[in-house]
């Protein structure tokens, strides 16, 4: 099996470096659009609606159908079921995988563990505190809430705090707010916007001792008991933990703490008690779409055959960018402004999931994992990093991802949004060749020494690739479509690459390290700290001291 897998490997690389039987490079993009007009319904496919292209990418039918077969020997297939049945894929923390119980759907198990029935259980707590808040039935010293603040960070804050902004109207049942990092500057900018009597404050945090949430809901509760009073701060405060009794020291009534099993990683909490802000938010309802957009996409992803699975044709295009072209990046590129926080919600579920260098073995993994992902909305990253991505060294794979109708009555923005979204791709793919830019400017007026001084400066390489992702609208169900197509990309990949995409060690070794280093801030001793380390510790006393 081992050396199948080499093989086939082995075969995805080297054609990855071999031209193509016309003659044209592996990388190039523009070939395949002059030789083949259908190339767009054949590298495209839909589920539920949301359509993905892969046409203005280098694959072809021979890599297609190598990266097909990797996905065979690799059993991406078996793989993924194992992880349906609640099988301890997670390996180096013998875990199940179950963030797809999370969407409601019954029969899921971890080992013995009935999981749907667990999750079952905590859905419906969740909706009858949101209806209560809503209703007016739970409520504050001021009376109804009108804000709902989620003291968390990573998983506990990323995805809740992105779906909120991408879904949340002025129509919504109450404001939300996210505090995720430890610097108070946060809290202080976000404080004056909010009444503790009208504030419900929800904790995040499995363990209930992670430090950044806790120095957080420690500030946050100090300032409620200012505001409302000490006897009454409990009715403002809720728990997203599985910590009883850290969360009854703080004041939080069992029936207020909302918990969720270690077979959820943090980055694939959102579904879970960890979106109970965007229940509160948004409303119950928008909440269930969210559940049933990804459930859609699960049931696509568990029943579709390989060549026709979005999530496992993402992937098997970001492995031929990544280990047979070499291309090291991608940008995820949203063409609509509510899905702001999209890219910073990707980087985590892909980066703490495929940031690993060794196998599911422990030993050295053969070839490139994951990639740097980064972006920002379109047209914003238009003006800022597409420079780079058109004309720098290095090709840069973007995902493009655009929206049919808006939510608003602006015809005129959304076609040129949509437009800018469009072009950007085409531009990606087709460049502009020297000649073009000479006829460009010869036409213009321009004389042959101008052109001659700037024509290098204005020729597109072309041949860089884009996935475009277009939704027919923004809305819970589509975007609960969205964001599950990325989490089963990611685990499509750790098949691939034979990793462990469910656990995240390299988080550790920074909260450990520290411990220290804050003991030496509060007066302890620097020594054993290596001499940058020491430096720095005794600069910033310095400063300290002198005001």
């Amino acid at each position: 099996m081992a050396s199948d897998l080499q093989a086939t490997w082995a075969a995805v690389t080297a054609l990855a470096r071999t031209p193509r039987p016309d003659g044209s490079a592996p990388h190039s993009i523009r070939p395949l659009f002059a030789a083949d007009p259908g190339r767009f319904a054949r590298f495209s496919r839909t589920a539920d609606g949301l359509l993905l292209d892969l046409s203005k990418t280098a694959l072809d039918d021979r890599a297609l159908a190598a990266l097909l077969a990797l996905a065979g020997v690799a059993d991406l297939a078996g793989k993924r079921d194992a992880m349906a049945r609640g099988e301890a894929i997670n390996a180096t923390e013998r875990r199940a995988v179950l963030h797809m119980a999370l969407r409601g759907e019954g029969g899921f198990r971890a080992g013995e563990e009935d999981a749907s029935a667990e999750v079952a259980g905590v859905l419906a707590r969740m909706r009858e505190f949101t209806e209560g808040v809503h209703a007016g039935r739970i409520a504050g010293a001021g009376g109804r809430f009108t804000d709902v603040v989620n003291i968390g960070i990573g998983g506990s804050d990323l995805g809740p705090a992105m779906v909120t902004r991408a879904l949340w109207t002025h129509a919504a049942p109450l404001r939300a707010h996210y505090l995720a990092n430890v610097d108070a500057h946060a809290w202080e900018a976000l404080r004056p916007a909010l009444d503790p009597r009208t504030t419900l404050v929800l904790v995040a945090s499995k363990t209930f001792t992670t430090q950044e949430t806790m120095t957080n809901a420690a500030l946050v509760r100090a300032w409620l008991a200012a505001g409302v009073g000490e006897a009454a701060v409990g009715n403002h405060l809720a728990a997203l933990s599985t910590n009883l009794k850290a969360t009854a020291a703080f004041g939080i009534a069992f029936d207020r703490v909302f918990p969720f099993r270690d077979w959820v990683g943090g980055r694939f909490s959102l579904w879970s008690a960890i979106g109970l802000s965007i229940a509160l938010a948004l409303g119950w309802e928008a909440f269930a779409r969210l559940l049933a957009g990804a459930r859609a996409m699960d049931a696509h992803f568990l029943g579709a055959p390989l060549d026709q699975n979005l999530p496992v044709l993402l992937a098997l295009a970001e492995v031929w960018h990544v280990n047979g072209l070499g291309y090291p990046t991608r940008a995820v590129l949203p063409y609509d402004e509510r899905l702001a926080r999209l890219p910073a919600h990707l980087q985590q579920v892909e980066m703490e999931s495929l940031g690993k260098r060794v196998a599911l073995d422990g030993s050295p993994v053969a070839h490139a994992t994951g990639p740097v992902v980064f972006g920002e909305p379109g047209t914003n990253a238009q003006h800022s990093f597409m420079q780079l991505i058109h004309q720098g060294t290095t090709p840069v794979p973007c995902d493009i991802i655009l929206v049919a109708r808006p939510d608003h009555a602006q015809a005129d923005s959304h076609r040129k949004l949509l437009a800018n979204g469009l072009a950007q791709a085409q531009a990606l793919m087709q460049g502009k060749t020297a000649a073009q830019v000479e006829a460009e400017m010869r036409a213009a007026g321009t004389d042959a020494a101008e052109i001659a001084r700037l024509l290098p400066h204005r020729v597109f390489p072309g041949d860089r690739p884009s996935a475009t992702l277009l939704l027919p609208r923004l809305d819970p169900f589509t975007l609960g479509q969205l964001v599950a197509l990325y989490e089963h990309k990611v685990f499509s990949l750790g098949a691939l690459w034979g990793i462990n995409a469910f656990d995240q060690w390299g988080v550790e070794l920074g909260k450990q390290l520290a411990g220290p280093i804050l003991a030496a801030l509060e007066g302890g001793s620097a020594a054993g700290q290596d001499g940058s380390t020491a430096g720095l510790l005794g600069a910033i006393e310095k400063l300290w001291m002198a005001g």
